[in-house]
């Protein structure tokens, strides 16, 4: 019998895999090729998107501020000539001002009295004195900032011509220790307007003065007639009972 000579076989799938593999392998880098061409437009058009967009919303920004600044200015020039056609007797100009800033000087007024209905009557007072003292407003500060000037001294006046001299911000430290707050109701401890109303006059005008208007101890020393050391213990213990309603 003669031997099986196996010298030459290849198996067909392994004669298959040899003869293919340079093809295959061509192809296979041409497709790798194009597959990282197509990611790498992709992200190139991500890319151009993104700033396309960051691009839109600066400008969209941009152009918000623009018109807020706008807005602004015109308000400004509005109330600018609203303050010139008043003084001149404009009643109407002296009502869009009143519309504007009465509000917030009721809140200054209800603040540093404690009582709505009183304080209803000195914005009307403040109104008043501000309409005949509209002349001496030079501009130099904000219209804002000489009314609530002018509202600060009506309240303090007010005060002087009601007789409550037993209430009046003491010069000195030495009175301002054990004075007790008012108590207020369970619904009332967490709003902060109650819980300045509870404070005793003085302590409450002067915490209005510095920590609500931003006036200087100097500044209130000079509008109540007492020294900023005064000042500035009274605004301590206002703080310190304000905490105490507060926390309870």
């Amino acid at each position: 019998m003669h031997a099986l000579t196996v010298t030459g076989f290849i198996p067909d799938n392994l004669t298959s895999s040899r003869s293919t593999s340079p093809l295959v392998g061509r192809e296979r880098s041409t497709a790798v090729t194009d597959e990282s061409a197509s990611h790498a437009a992709s992200r190139d058009a991500a890319i151009g998107d993104a700033a396309i967009g960051d691009a839109a919303i600066r400008s969209a920004a941009i152009g918000s501020a623009e018109v807020g600044h706008a807005a602004q200015l015109a308000a400004a020039r509005a109330e600018r000539e609203d303050i010139e056609a008043a003084t001149s007797g404009d009643r109407r100009a002296f009502e869009r001002l009143y519309r504007t800033h009465g509000q917030r000087v009721f809140a200054l007024c209800l603040r540093m009295c404690g009582e709505r209905a009183l304080a209803e009557e000195l914005v009307q007072d403040v109104f008043v004195r501000a309409w005949q003292k509209l002349e001496s407003f030079r501009g130099d500060a904000a219209f804002s900032t000489w009314l609530h000037r002018v509202a600060v001294n009506i309240v303090l006046s007010r005060r002087k011509q009601d007789g409550r001299v037993r209430d009046r911000t003491v010069a000195d430290d030495e009175a301002v220790h054990g004075v007790a707050a008012r108590v207020v109701s369970v619904g009332d401890r967490l709003d902060l307007e109650a819980a300045i109303a509870t404070l005793p006059t003085g302590a409450r005008r002067i915490f209005v003065l510095h920590d609500v208007e931003g006036y200087t101890h100097e500044e209130i020393g000079e509008l109540l007639g007492i020294t900023s050391g005064g000042s500035k213990a009274q605004l301590h213990r206002a703080r310190v009972l304000l905490r105490e309603v507060l926390s309870t």
